[in-house]
């Protein structure tokens, strides 16, 4: 799902991102939602971030995966890490921030853009005012044992693409 929004992008880059667990909830730009083994799925975009709400259907309490630019907010982008989710599962996500030549980026922007836009478990938004500034979340996989999504962020100003596997072990 390609999602049109009229926030303007705003100038940011990877260094500035933060990932928690435990941040509440930001008032998203776009959100959509896919229900997958009996588990809520809310796929958040935050401008030049995003949120991954998980609400399981028993009362274990619902995983807020966010990356964002967090100010106050201690942290950083790690490229992996690890948690047991106790009545949930295993939680490991992975990052990489990579420079590109701006040819390579528009063409990594543009599979990003296959790949979600008419995805069912995938959500992008294209920022107003620069083709390559976009956010996306795609749900790859959901079956009876785990969970997997993948996400998006093109920072053009920069040159730089962040990518975000995160891998839910049930």
């Amino acid at each position: 799902m390609r999602a049109s929004i009229s926030a303007p992008f705003v100038d940011t880059k990877a260094d500035d991102l933060v990932w928690t667990l435990n941040h509440p909830l930001v008032e998203p730009l776009a959100v959509r939602t896919v229900t997958v083994s009996g588990l809520e799925v809310e796929l958040r975009v935050l401008g030049a971030s995003h949120q991954v709400v998980l609400r399981p259907a028993s009362d274990a309490g619902e995983l807020v995966e966010t990356v964002a630019c967090l100010p106050g907010v201690p942290g950083r982008l790690p490229g992996n890490a690890e948690h047991p989710l106790p009545g949930v599962g295993d939680y490991r996500f992975d990052s990489t921030v990579e420079s590109l030549p701006r040819a390579e980026l528009t063409r990594r922007v543009a599979e990003v853009h296959d790949q979600t836009s008419d995805s069912p478990g995938g959500l992008l938004v294209a920022f107003p005012g620069d083709p390559l500034a976009i956010t996306a979340l795609h749900l790859t996989s959901g079956s009876g044992s785990s969970l997997r999504w993948r996400t998006w962020h093109a920072y053009p100003q920069s040159d730089e693409l962040v990518t975000t596997t995160t891998t839910l072990t049930l």
